[in-house]
């Protein structure tokens, strides 16, 4: 059985090696532990300490897309190395790397498909009331969702068996952690949770300049996710919303005109008509968005399949290079990851 832990990285050469010396390499009922670093268009020496350190494998993207195009580029090149499961953790330190094994017991004992480690924020020191706050109203709204019981869903410290990681297809340019989470919930895969430490703060987040900057992306975030996976409930709650205010208004005009001041009034009748109007358009919008979700499942079962004809046929991974180009260290298992490992080889030796 093969681990591998893969860690996004966009300009973290001051950090990776912190964060890769608290990663284990042995690991009770794995027989091996492989690191892979998805440099995510770093422009400083990220690639460099990362082999300095002994990364086995390196996706290198051209430039930078995004820590959720990082998330799935990783998972890709994972599966067609052959990883049977898939760690992923942050390159800031962020998570405390000794509780990877508590973090994959779960799948080992064959519990689990999915685990997601819990922060437990309301202990986090450095996060501010607003973070914490916001952070439980995002989990909340992910957990009926995704029906699924996970308190901290917005952690990145996460681990994936093989099934699971194959399923997972990454819509969000902005965040995979709420999403990932969704489509577990509405797939079969069974998710838990477990306890996680975490590290004192190394450094500002990337993501979220400010706390005001995290409060709307994430909330922007949770809307859309939400509203993508569950449209109708959206759709229908606001048209219910707006049907109601319509018939409050209509209720006034009504009161009037039995008063005999209705023709004082006719504004109320021709707003709430408007209101009503609105209201009919968002539930028939509600109507054709639960319809695109169903076609958009349907797409995700397709990507499935092809992603698991692909593992067979042994595609290589994308933007693939081995960890180490000199000594010859890194292991190739799998069709895929010989013929990277030899077309990398073959560059190097052009260079030369």
């Amino acid at each position: 059985m093969k681990l591998i832990i893969q860690i996004p990285c966009f300009n973290e050469e001051d950090q990776l090696a912190r964060t890769l010396a608290d990663l284990p390499r042995d690991l009770p009922g794995v027989d091996e532990v492989e690191w892979l670093v998805i440099d995510d268009g770093s422009s400083d020496r990220t690639v460099a300490v990362a082999r300095r350190e002994g990364v086995d494998h390196i996706v290198r993207l051209t430039n930078n897309k995004g820590l959720a195009t990082a998330f799935q580029a990783g998972l890709d090149a994972c599966l067609k190395l052959g990883a049977d499961i898939i760690v992923n953790t942050d390159a800031d330190n962020q998570y405390h790397g000794g509780d990877v094994p508590k973090l994959v017991a779960p799948i080992l004992r064959h519990d689990a498909d999915m685990v997601v480690g819990d922060r437990e924020v309301q202990t986090v020191e450095h996060f501010s009331p607003w973070k914490i706050r916001l952070q439980r109203l995002g989990s909340a709204v992910v957990r009926r969702a995704s029906d699924t019981d996970v308190p901290d869903t917005t952690s990145g410290f996460r681990a994936y068996n093989r099934e699971a990681a194959i399923q997972m297809q990454v819509v969000s340019k902005f965040t995979y952690t709420l999403e990932t989470i969704i489509q577990a919930g509405k797939m079969l895969v069974a998710v838990d949770h477990v306890s996680v430490r975490t590290n004192p703060k190394t450094r500002e987040s990337r993501l979220f300049p400010s706390v005001s900057s995290y409060v709307r992306r994430n909330a922007v975030a949770i809307f859309r996710i939400y509203s993508q996976y569950e449209p109708l409930r959206v759709f229908l709650v606001a048209a219910a919303v707006l049907g109601f205010v319509a018939a409050v208004i209509w209720g006034r005009f009504a009161y009037f005109y039995v008063t005999g001041e209705g023709s004082g009034h006719l504004q109320s009748l021709i707003l709430g008509a408007v209101l009503f109007i609105a209201a009919v358009q968002l539930a028939a919008l509600g109507v054709v968005a639960d319809i695109l979700a169903s076609n958009r499942v349907l797409q995700q079962r397709t990507l499935e399949r092809v992603r698991r004809v692909e593992l067979q046929l042994g595609v290589e991974p994308s933007h693939y290079e081995p960890g180490d180009l000199t000594s010859g260290r890194q292991r190739t298992t799998g069709a895929g990851a010989g013929r990277a490992t030899g077309k990398t080889e073959e560059r190097e030796a052009l260079k030369l």
